[in-house]
């Protein structure tokens, strides 16, 4: 898909100002405009232009991502879909394809990569970069920032802001205000300037109860509260805290981007409609859970030794169990007969589950390890079947090929809601 150029004018702060003196602003901080949303228009483009919700549809879902168009009707992620669908009832409501966005991921990832080598992403949709080593064979940040918006979008059929910063912590600020699709660069002698009149809950490390606390002592904005001295702050906020937030409020951030290390852990956890109490349905999601995990660990060339069961009741009790096996695993019918015994072994009797999840830790690298054969198994055997079904969802669809009893499953209506959903220590909510 090819990118019509906005031609902004200099007055618009989204716009990357020649103007500007970018010196010695070299991390920049590139985030998607509402990710999943928008990989969602690319497999339906006659929905461009009107409000677009994503996520689970029954009674328990959430909002995954909403598209500008739906956020003006005060829809954002992480909103239960029942009170989307009242504030926005226009809105058109699809369900996630995970395995879209991992690949619109891999697809910026590799832009960032292009630029420099130190890029440390947060989530699929966004990543600090170092471009201090490019300067001199790309170009200054602000042109940077611009090409790498360029390319995301020819490449990936997708928009981006770009925030553009001495230290991260400006730089992820910069680019919220970019949104959407836009550039903001905030020179080395503005950042007091562009920090202050922000309210304090701008500061990272500042949720509600820390922001609470400082509107009673009279701290609205990121200003009052750099204009405080630090030993009311720490008083206050305790001594680590208080030194911190002082530090962020004039601009001072040491942290370097970190290149990426790769997750330590994947899985998917899945909430039922209504809680269950029947361990066969509990096992039916095991297995598509399994099947999930395995086909994402397979996708991106891993495995892992240690697989998780997690379990939330009706009343929000949540336990883990788990059992780390003599050699890493990448196959959905091993996770799924681990993770099952894992649950039989917590003799339950009748509980009520809301919730269940499976994880697989310790990844390594897939192809490299050894993969023993079971007793009695063939040399082609469980894995390179479900090779076989990763090739024909990749050419016909996810959910093309599925194990019997979830076809049953869903063809006797008890399916469960929407699609797994994808855990890795990098989430957060899309923007």
């Amino acid at each position: 898909m090819s990118r019509k150029q906005l031609h902004r004018s200099h007055d618009d702060p989204r716009s990357a100002d020649v103007r500007v003196d970018d010196t010695g602003c070299t991390i920049l901080h590139v985030d998607m405009d509402a990710f999943y949303a928008s990989v969602e228009l690319l497999r339906h483009p006659e929905l461009l232009g009107r409000p677009v919700i994503v996520g689970g549809g029954g009674s328990r879902g959430v909002v995954l991502s909403a598209t500008y168009e739906a956020r003006a009707f005060g829809v954002h992620s992480a909103m239960p879909m029942g009170r989307a669908r009242r504030l926005c009832p226009q809105g058109v409501v699809l369900s996630p394809h995970h395995d879209d966005y991992s690949r619109a991921s891999a697809g910026v990832m590799a832009v960032f990569a292009a630029v420099t080598p130190l890029v440390e992403p947060l989530s699929l949709d966004e990543a600090f970069l170092d471009v201090a080593g490019s300067i001199r064979r790309l170009g200054s940040p602000a042109t940077i920032a611009e090409q790498i918006r360029t390319q995301v979008a020819d490449e990936q059929g997708i928009n981006c802001s770009v925030g553009v910063a001495t230290t991260k912590f400006v730089a992820k600020l910069a680019s919220a205000q970019a949104k959407p699709d836009g550039v903001l660069i905030v020179p080395a002698d503005q950042v007091v300037a562009f920090l202050h009149p922000l309210p304090v809950g701008a500061l990272w490390g500042v949720g509600e109860k820390t922001e609470e606390t400082l509107h009673r002592l009279g701290l609205r904005t990121v200003g009052d509260l750099a204009n405080t001295p630090v030993a009311t702050l720490e008083r206050a906020l305790g001594a680590s805290a208080g030194r911190h937030l002082a530090a962020l409020a004039w601009g001072r951030d040491e942290r370097r981007v970190q290149p990426y290390e790769p997750d330590r852990s994947l899985g998917a956890e899945h909430t039922f409609h209504a809680d269950v109490d029947d361990p066969e349905v509990v096992y039916r999601e095991l297995l598509r859970l399994s099947d999930v995990v395995a086909a994402r660990l397979r996708a991106t060339g891993q495995a892992g030794r240690t697989v998780a069961l997690k379990v939330r009741f009706a009343d929000f009790t949540t336990i883990t169990r788990s059992r780390t096996l003599s050699e890493p695993i990448d196959v959905a019918r091993t996770l799924y007969a681990v993770s099952r015994a894992l649950y039989e072994a917590l003799h339950l009797d009748r509980a009520r589950i809301r919730l269940v999840g499976v994880r697989v830790e310790g990844l390594v690298v897939g192809d490299d390890q050894p993969h023993q054969l079971a007793l009695d198994e063939r040399p082609q055997g469980w894995r390179e079947a479900e090779q076989a079904v990763d090739r024909a969802s990749a050419r016909f669809g996810a959910g093309a090929v599925k194990p019997a009893s979830l076809v049953r499953d869903e063809a006797s209506g008890d399916a469960g809601e929407g699609s797994p959903r994808f855990q890795n220590p990098r989430g957060r909510a899309d923007t």
